[in-house]
């Protein structure tokens, strides 16, 4: 498994706790609405602590693009992932590589095609209200002929107890993860964290990726 993304991050310990288990992203949400919601100048003291091995990752939800680029500058993000409605004039306007959340809704496959090879889509379950952190999971079937075009980060629903099988029937570029392995909303569970990563490892499919 090349990409492991822990989202959701608000505290320091779980972003230490994250790194030491070896994410190779963090995911830092600035949409005012979630419950995972953090304050950018409390952001930057925690990207401030990473290594550079580990990119820290700002999600939005149709926010301003200035909004956003001056989030990016402050905190210091590598990357941004975009929730909403955003379109690919939007997508132009950002000033770092964009991972671009697709909703997946039932059995039908979302429309993908239209963004091009330089943006990163991740599947996650439709929710109009939450925009991620659901708990629920995709359709993998769906996820896995999306996986076969073109490199995709899965999300919705995974768990340390689930993430084996998914990885090993999506086959996906990589994975996000925020309720499974959280204790409440914005606050990891490190025994899950760790649980996680094992599960990672263990599936046939990561060993040899």
């Amino acid at each position: 498994m090349r990409f492991v993304k822990i989202c959701g991050i608000t505290r320091l310990e779980d972003a230490q706790a994250a790194v030491a288990a070896g994410a190779s992203a963090l995911g830092f949400v600035f949409w005012p609405r979630s419950p995972r919601y953090i304050e950018p100048g409390r952001a930057r003291e925690i990207v401030a602590t990473l290594p550079p091995s580990v990119t820290p990752i700002g999600v939005f939800v149709d926010q301003p693009a200035d909004e956003v680029n001056g989030i990016v500058a402050q905190v210091g993000l590598g990357a941004v992932q975009l929730h909403g409605g955003e379109d690919e004039k939007y997508v132009q306007a950002m000033t770092r590589p964009v991972v671009k959340a697709v909703a997946v809704a039932g059995d039908k496959t979302p429309a993908i095609d239209n963004w091009p090879a330089a943006v990163t889509v991740l599947l996650d379950v439709h929710d109009p209200v939450r925009k991620g952190g659901t708990g629920r999971t995709v359709d993998w079937t769906v996820a896995s002929d999306i996986a076969k075009r073109r490199n995709v980060i899965l999300a919705g629903g995974l768990t340390p107890e689930n993430v084996g099988e998914a990885i090993t029937r999506v086959r996906p570029y990589g994975i996000d993860v925020s309720s499974g392995v959280e204790a409440e909303p914005g606050i990891k569970d490190h025994g899950r964290l760790k649980a996680l990563f094992e599960a990672v490892h263990g599936s046939h499919y990561a060993t040899r990726s």
